[in-house]
């Protein structure tokens, strides 16, 4: 049962790590505001939404170093145990622990994928327009 629980997290994790770059922030909104105010639509700046999303990228990809070493360093700490049952235990807890931080993290990062969109859509009112 352990083996399934964590053969499934793995797998929802690399979904999930697959998708950090799928969030659009309204680039297009912005593009549209510049062209109207009389800038160059074909300009190499870079966005706020654009310097968000490489900011969340880069926390995220430190959250899954973070959690790798933290399960490679408990799986040393059980397989180098030789019985002691203190070891293992804190061996357990760290395992514990990752998987919980990993979820917190995947759950925050879903939360804000899920909602994000519908706040922009809901201020620029570009839903009204497509129903």
């Amino acid at each position: 049962m352990k083996y399934i629980i964590i053969s499934i997290s793995i797998a929802v994790s690399l979904v999930f790590f697959s998708q950090v770059s799928a969030l659009d922030l309204g680039q297009g909104l912005v593009k549209d505001a510049g062209k109207a105010a009389g800038y160059d639509e074909n300009t190499s700046d870079i966005t706020l939404s654009e310097n968000v999303g490489k900011v969340i990228n880069i926390a995220l990809s430190v959250v899954g170093v973070l959690f790798t070493i933290l399960m490679v360093y408990a799986g040393y700490l059980w397989m180098t145990a030789r019985g002691k049952d203190e070891q293992i235990e804190k061996a357990k807890t760290i395992i514990v622990a990752s998987i919980i931080g990993l979820f917190i993290t995947l759950g925050a990062y879903s939360i804000s994928n899920f909602v994000v969109p519908r706040i922009l859509d809901a201020s620029t009112g570009a839903q009204e327009a497509d129903g």
